[in-house]
């Protein structure tokens, strides 16, 4: 006789928008002990619940507990960003000829898709899946004009656990316009856990990079090619402790008041190549994570300024989490010695984000030795 499989998947209401539309949220659990819940809100990582090096498992993201926090005001907790992620110079771009004005909202600049970006659209289930590799697909319908943005854009992003210690986040686009294109994930990590009371400086951080865009006050990448990142507090390559340099004095650092910066990822033939790793050495965590995208920005959380109350009532205050988003580097509509953000109709953009987690060897962080935990999949 057969026994019933264990739903893996398991869907209810999170919330309820001022015009009385529902925001649900997803939870997707497999046998290692990963946990993903999914807001319709921002197609939002709610949570993350990853075990340590002991089993015990913690959120490892920042957010709310409830929906109220997100609405009362926008912090990108989880959030998936578009229509362009980070940010435009002047909130403007020439295409084909024609001036496209954006809504200006981080100065004169437009930032993380303007005004209303896809943060704040509640996005709709069109596919829930259950079994070994438990998924669930939203998507949104962005309108011609909306923010600025020339064409009607359809959007679908799908989280899936891929592994018992993977998750995989995968976005595609498609216009009826030539338009730009950029969406990412703006999930901000503490691997020691999201109420934990520790910061992210003794976090190690590896990044695939040998160069990195130097930004203005406004956070624009100068009129530069990039800049190396050796003999710098930029280089990470051989993996460094969050806080070791970040108080250097460094132009760089004192513009972007931290780390703000976008990495320029070697080039790949592969889906998703390696960009980062993080691990932390309270908790054993280790994230490793594969992207196809072009760029990794590496935000400290230098904004969080005690101002917000989040999961579990804790003030986020600078350095309580980090950000690595991976994306088309910024103001590339601007800049055409930029890999482009360009999407034709016929076209489908794609963008593929990995994040892998294992657990270091005891006294092995600084090493960058690390093993599955239990049930990992050896991809």
């Amino acid at each position: 006789m057969n026994m019933p499989s264990v739903p893996r998947v398991a869907r209810s209401r999170f919330g309820v928008l001022p015009d009385g539309s529902e925001v649900e949220r997803v939870l997707l659990q497999c046998d290692g002990g990963l946990e993903a819940r999914i807001i319709t809100y921002g197609a939002s990582l709610q949570a993350l619940l990853v075990p340590d090096v002991a089993g015990r498992r913690d959120d490892i993201v920042l957010g709310h507990d409830s929906f109220e926090g997100y609405l009362a005001r926008r912090q990108f907790f989880g959030a998936t960003i578009g229509r362009y992620a980070n940010r435009i110079a002047g909130a403007r771009f020439m295409l084909d000829g024609a001036e496209v004005q954006l809504a200006a909202n981080n100065g004169s600049n437009s930032l993380h898709g303007g005004l209303e970006g896809f943060d704040r659209r509640n996005w709709r289930i069109v596919r829930i899946e259950d079994g070994n590799r438990p998924a669930v697909t939203l998507a949104y319908s962005s309108a011609d004009g909306e923010e600025g943005y020339p064409g009607a854009l359809d959007v679908e992003v799908t989280w899936r656990l891929t592994g018992p210690m993977e998750l995989s986040l995968d976005m595609t686009a498609r216009t009826d316009r030539i338009t730009v294109v950029n969406l990412t994930n703006h999930s901000f990590f503490n691997l020691s856990g999201a109420c934990s009371g520790q910061n992210i400086l003794d976090h190690r951080l590896t990044v695939a990079a040998d160069h990195f865009l130097a930004i203005d006050a406004g956070a624009i990448p100068l009129p530069q090619p990039p800049s190396a990142v050796e003999d710098t507090p930029f280089d990470f390559r051989a993996g460094v402790e969050i806080g070791t340099r970040i108080r250097n004095d460094h132009p760089q650092l004192r513009v972007g008041r931290g780390y703000d910066h976008n990495f320029c990822l070697a080039p790949s033939s592969d889906d998703a190549r390696f960009a980062a790793r993080l691990a932390a050495p309270t908790s054993g965590r280790v994230l490793e994570l594969f992207t196809n995208q072009p760029g990794l920005q590496v935000y400290s959380g230098n904004f969080l300024d005690g101002s917000i109350a989040g999961k579990g009532g804790r003030l986020y205050r600078q350095s309580d989490a980090i950000c690595l988003e991976p994306h088309a580097w910024p103001d590339t509509p601007n800049r055409p010695d930029f890999p482009t953000a360009r999407l034709s109709p016929g076209e489908i953009y794609r963008h593929t984000t990995l994040y892998r987690f294992t657990h270091a060897i005891q006294g092995a962080i600084g090493t960058q030795s690390a093993v599955e935990l239990p049930g990992g999949s050896g991809r």
